[in-house]
């Protein structure tokens, strides 16, 4: 694709990128055919590559419009596209440079910027988050259904485990988790624990970065990533072996920090590192495989729907080793038909663009309740919360039915 940038964007990092990405896409249209809100609202503007057209407009100097927001708005940055695109475009990052001129050059009805700015200043800080979220699941019975989808059943905490390794591993709690559910980190160290690994947590690390990425805050949300770069470098510096991520949206991100903060002459060098060590819980246990099925013998879980989350299957292409694993510890795992397709939840796409996300998760349910599972698992802590809410089928993170068979 031929492009002409604007003197606006000319020889800027943004507009090196974007040229860059335009230059390799070549309009085809497979991505359209994977696209879950192309498949949804048929309109090709609502698809990956009207996406990209109307972004090469918007760099090229064109007017950008509150429709053009719109359709970006709409993204669920799933990646989907670029897992089909046999030139590689990335998508993703071209479509985040998309969103950072329209939030510049166009302004958003009040209500829009009043709900964003809330979610962007609510959500990852976990001050505010953590005491709210306790009043919502002490009152949950009482809210109304579209608030009580959002607020999880509390958990029943499981103990963190004490026993002291010499290999050590550090892990992201994560913003919205340890209150949402706080098993699926005590899961992940109980689980290690059992093979020899202390699972440690930087008490000051916080949010990834993704929620205010995604909704326009780049500024703060690269905030977020020094930040948890601070909190990590001791580990670091001590000789951690890996950081472990068990949220799949937020690994996805952490995993961008390279890219992000590439122009930081304080942190650039330090991004690269944590890239280096960042690691999905998926990627690491198949090390463990042997250990792991000497040290699991329960199941009352024999079969099991998989909904691998976009980050983990398009954001990190990790593919086909939680299916792997928990094959080799007797669980039958059943992937739904077209298992690549988003289910809506999309970090905080669900309150933005409600219609959509749960139009994508009622499909997503109706095709993994077809293999009538005993429990669905899925690897981020958004899809879960998002499916279970259309579903009395328990909906679980797999790290969790692995801790659940262990027999030491």
């Amino acid at each position: 694709m031929q492009t002409n940038l604007a003197d606006f964007i000319r020889n800027t990092p943004d507009g090196d990128e974007a040229d860059g990405i335009l230059r390799n896409c070549v309009h085809c249209g497979f991505c359209t055919a994977t696209c879950p809100t192309y498949q949804i609202l048929g309109d090709e503007l609502d698809g990956p590559r009207g996406r990209i057209y109307l972004i090469k407009q918007m760099v090229e100097g064109a007017p950008v419009t509150r429709s053009t927001q719109l359709h970006l708005d709409r993204c669920l940055t799933c990646r989907n596209c670029e897992t089909t695109c046999p030139s590689g475009v990335k998508y993703g990052r071209l479509v985040e440079i998309g969103r950072k001129l329209t939030e510049e050059k166009v302004t958003r009805p009040f209500s829009q910027r009043l709900v964003r700015r809330m979610l962007a200043s609510f959500v990852p800080n976990s001050a505010l988050f953590t005491p709210t979220m306790r009043i919502g699941q002490h009152f949950r019975p009482l809210l109304p259904k579209k608030l009580r989808d959002k607020v999880p059943a509390r958990q029943r905490p499981l103990e963190w485990p004490t026993a002291k390794h010499p290999r050590k591993m550090l892990m992201l709690a994560g913003c919205v988790q340890p209150s949402m559910m706080p098993n699926i980190n005590i899961a992940t160290a109980r689980v290690f624990d059992a093979l020899g690994v202390e699972m440690q947590i930087a008490p000051d690390a916080g949010c990834c970065g993704a929620i205010r990425l995604h909704l326009g805050y780049n500024d703060e949300a690269l905030d977020d990533l020094r930040a948890n770069i601070d909190a990590w470098w001791p580990y670091v510096e001590e000789g951690v072996e890996a950081i472990v991520m068990n949220a799949s949206g937020c690994g996805a991100t952490v995993k961008e920090y390279a890219h992000l903060l590439r122009h930081d002459p304080v942190y650039a060098e330090k991004a690269r590192r944590v890239v280096e060590l960042t690691r999905d819980v998926a990627e690491i246990l198949p090390e463990f495989e042997e250990a792991l099925v000497s040290v699991t013998r329960r199941r009352s879980v024999h079969t099991v729907a998989f909904h691998p989350p976009c980050t983990l299957q398009h954001g990190q292409q990790i593919r086909g080793k939680v299916e792997h694993l928990l094959a080799a510890l007797g669980v039958e795992v059943r992937l739904p038909a077209d298992s690549h397709l988003c289910c809506g939840s999309a970090g905080t796409y669900s309150l933005t663009q409600p219609k959509l996300s749960y139009a994508l998760r009622d499909q997503k349910l109706e095709r993994l309740q077809v293999q009538e599972p005993q429990v669905i698992v899925s690897a981020n802590v958004g899809c879960i919360a998002h499916l279970q809410s259309g579903t009395s089928t328990p909906v679980a993170h797999w790290i969790e039915l692995v801790e659940h068979m262990l027999s030491v």
